[in-house]
């Protein structure tokens, strides 16, 4: 979906109501945020392709919500929660017409200096967090590749706050366990 199609979109919907965002206010939330979503979708799913298309449709379902958000922060964190929904309900697709595998779309990550051991050091993580469930993943991609907040986490991926740290611990550990690292602050 091009801006333009938004402006087409924005003044006549489905339902009759116009959205709460205006093409320039669109067009810099989009700048700020699409790439850290497209990221984490990408991480999550582990298919660029589908993380495009879940990137569009989130935007567009983001768009047709129209609501009215109290910060920047909730407004991001709508944004997040849309597009945690469609990778569930992507996942879920793929898990119906066949065994959910990562093979051959794994993402790839190009260092800046094209060093060897960067180039290993990233697929090995690659290869970790494929073995991590998605909530796992997501969470720990939001959390330190985003900086998110535990609540923030929390309400974009549908959960409780106070069972997340734990929820959260345990990813961690279990991705520093098959990256064969012990995580900081804990005993193995």
């Amino acid at each position: 979906m091009t801006i333009a199609d938004v402006s087409r979109v924005e003044t006549v919907d489905d339902a009759g109501t116009s959205f709460v965002m205006d093409e320039d206010a669109f067009r810099a939330f989009y700048e700020r945020t699409a790439r850290g979503v497209w990221m984490y979708l990408a991480r999550v799913t582990g298919d660029r392709q589908q993380a495009d298309d879940l990137l569009q449709e989130s935007f567009y379902r983001f768009l047709r919500a129209a609501a009215t958000y109290s910060s920047e922060t909730h407004r991001r964190n709508s944004l997040y929660r849309i597009a945690t929904n469609l990778a569930r309900d992507a996942r879920r697709r793929s898990l119906i017409r066949a065994p959910f595998s990562l093979a051959g779309n794994d993402i790839e990550r190009v260092p800046a200096g094209d060093e060897a051991g960067a180039t290993e050091r990233s697929a090995d993580f690659t290869r970790a967090m494929s073995h991590l469930k998605p909530r796992e993943r997501a969470m720990l991609w939001l959390a330190y590749a985003e900086g998110a907040s535990h609540r923030e986490i929390a309400d974009a991926l549908g959960l409780r706050p106070a069972s997340l740290k734990a929820m959260l611990f345990r990813a961690r550990r279990k991705l520093a366990g098959l990256l064969g690292r012990a995580p900081e602050g804990s005993e193995r």
